[in-house]
C-alpha cells in the first residue's frame, strides 16, 4: 500500500509525468509494429510453424523479440543486433587504441562510440536479415513450413534485409528517445515489454494445453518456483561489496577538510543481464550460418537444438566466460586505483597504485565468481525444473532476470527524481516513510 501511494506523486511532478507519458506512448508504438508484417509472408503459416518450436531456440528467440518473429514483422530482430554492436565495440576498446581513447574523451568521444554502434547495428541488421530470408526460404519449402513464402527469390530476400533492417534501425531510435526524453533505460524497456507481453499468451497456451488435466500441485510449484527465484533476483542485484576507503586531509579553497572514511561499492552482477543476452545470441548464430550453407554449421546447430545437458552445459560455461569478460571490459580497476590517487584517497592497509588496482582486482575477482554462478543457476535452473515437472516453462532464468533488472532500475530512477524535487519516493510515504539519501557508514 505504501508503494502504491507513492505511485500517487507521479502527477505532482509535471516533467516526471510528461517523462512517463513520453515512455508508454513509444512502448506503445513498439508493440503496434510488432503486427506488421514482412511483405512476401504469409503471418499465419508462420504461427503455425512457430506453434511447433515452443520448446528450441526459435521459441527463445521469439520471446526476446516479444511475439516479433512468430509474426514476422518489421521488429522481427528485436534489438539483439544493436546489443551485439556494442559489445562489439566496447570489445574492440581492449585491442583498438583509437577506441579506448574515444572512451576516455567523455561526452564527445562517447557520441562517437554511439555513432559507431549505430554503423554496427545497421551492418549487423543486414546480415542476419539476409540469413532469417535464406532460412524462411528454405522451411517454406518443406512440409512443416509450407506457404510461408509466398514469393521467393532474391526480390524477397532484398526486401526482408531492407524491412527488418529499418525495424531495427526504428527500434534503436525509439530506444534513444525513450534514454533521453523517458524515464531512462530505454534498450532494456523495449526488451522489458516484449518479455511481460509475452506472459498471458504463455498462460493461455498453457491452461489450453493442459484443460481438463491441470495439475494444481505442478502450478503451485512453478509459481513457487518464480516467486523464489524474482527474491534471488532482487536480493543479488542489489548486492554490493563495500570496500572502505580513507580520505585524507585536503584544502579546497580557504576550508581546510580533515580526514573522511567512505566506501567503494561493487556490484555483486557488475556484468548484469548481458552474459545470458549475449550467451543466447551465440547460440543462435549457428542457425544463421546453417541458413548460409556454411560447411559444419548444421551439424553444430543440431548440436544445439538438442537441448538437454549438452545445451543447458554450454549455455552455463558462456555466461560464466561472458561475465568475466564483460565485467573485464567495463570495470578498469587501474583507472579507479588512478582517481582514488587523484582525490587523496586510499584503502586502509594498501598503498596507492598498483597495490591498490591489485587489491580492488582481487577482490572483483572473488565477488564476480559469486555472480556469475549466480547468472548461470538462475537461467538454467528454470529449463531443469521443466524437465523435472514436464513443463515448458518458456519465462525463464533470463527472462526474469531482465524483467526484475530493468523493474528495480526503473523504479530507482523514478525515486530519484521524486527525492531530488522533494517529493516521497515509491516506497513510503510520511515523515517516517520517506526515502533518504543513504549514507555511507563511516568508520
Amino acid at each position: 500500500m505504501a508503494t502504491l501511494a507513492g505511485i500517487a506523486n507521479f502527477h505532482k511532478v509535471p516533467e516526471l509525468r510528461r517523462r512517463v507519458i513520453f515512455t508508454l506512448v513509444m512502448l506503445a508504438v513498439y508493440r503496434v509494429g510488432i503486427f506488421v508484417t514482412v511483405p512476401g509472408v504469409d503471418r499465419r503459416e508462420m504461427s503455425k510453424y512457430m506453434a511447433q518450436q515452443s520448446g528450441s531456440l526459435l521459441g527463445f528467440f521469439n520471446m526476446f523479440s516479444g511475439g516479433a518473429f512468430e509474426q514476422l514483422s518489421l521488429f522481427a530482430l528485436g534489438i539483439m543486433p544493436y546489443i551485439s554492436a556494442s559489445i562489439i565495440i566496447q570489445l574492440m576498446g581492449m585491442v583498438y587504441k583509437p577506441i579506448d581513447e574515444m572512451r576516455k574523451e567523455g561526452e564527445q568521444g562517447r557520441r562517437k562510440l554511439d555513432q559507431y554502434t549505430r554503423y554496427g547495428t545497421v551492418a549487423l541488421s543486414f546480415f542476419q536479415s539476409f540469413g532469417i530470408a535464406r532460412w524462411l526460404e528454405s522451411i517454406s519449402s518443406s512440409e512443416q513450413g509450407a506457404g510461408i513464402v509466398t514469393h521467393p527469390g532474391i526480390g524477397f530476400q532484398l526486401m526482408t534485409m531492407i524491412t527488418l533492417t529499418t525495424g531495427t534501425a526504428f527500434l534503436m531510435w525509439i530506444g534513444e528517445q525513450i534514454t533521453e526524453r523517458g524515464i531512462g533505460n530505454g534498450i532494456s524497456l523495449i526488451i522489458f515489454a516484449g518479455i511481460v507481453t509475452g506472459i498471458p499468451g504463455w498462460t493461455a497456451g498453457y491452461l489450453a494445453q493442459n484443460a481438463g488435466n491441470l495439475q494444481p500441485l505442478t502450478i503451485a510449484a512453478v509459481i513457487a518456483f518464480l516467486v523464489a527465484a524474482i527474491a534471488v533476483i532482487a536480493f543479488f542485484e542489489n548486492g554490493r561489496r563495500q570496500i572502505p576507503i580513507v580520505y585524507s586531509r585536503r584544502q579546497v579553497g580557504r576550508r581546510v577538510y580533515g580526514a573522511q572514511n567512505a566506501h567503494l561499492p561493487l556490484k555483486v552482477n557488475t556484468a548484469g543481464t548481458i552474459p545470458p543476452i549475449f550467451a543466447s545470441s551465440l547460440l543462435m548464430f549457428p542457425a544463421t550460418l546453417a541458413n548460409m550453407n556454411v560447411p559444419g554449421a548444421d551439424r553444430l546447430q543440431g548440436i544445439i537444438n538438442r537441448g538437454g545437458w549438452v545445451f543447458n552445459t554450454g549455455y552455463a560455461v558462456l555466461i560464466i566466460f561472458f561475465c568475466y569478460f564483460y565485467t573485464s571490459v567495463t570495470f578498469q580497476p587501474v583507472d579507479v586505483a588512478e582517481n582514488l590517487k587523484k582525490q587523496q584517497a586510499n584503502i586502509p592497509g594498501i598503498r596507492p597504485g598498483k597495490q591498490t588496482a591489485d587489491y580492488i582486482q582481487g577482490v572483483m575477482n572473488r565477488i564476480t565468481f559469486g555472480g556469475a554462478m549466480y547468472v548461470a543457476t538462475v537461467c538454467v535452473l528454470p529449463a531443469i525444473i521443466g524437465d523435472f515437472l514436464r513443463v515448458n516453462i518458456t519465462f525463464g532464468g533470463t527472462s526474469l532476470m531482465i524483467v526484475v533488472g530493468v523493474a528495480l532500475d526503473t523504479v530507482n530512477q523514478i525515486e530519484a527524481q521524486l527525492i531530488t524535487r522533494s517529493y516521497e519516493g515509491l516506497t513510503g510515504t510520511g515523515g517516517g516513510g520517506r526515502i533518504r539519501a543513504r549514507r555511507l557508514p563511516e568508520g
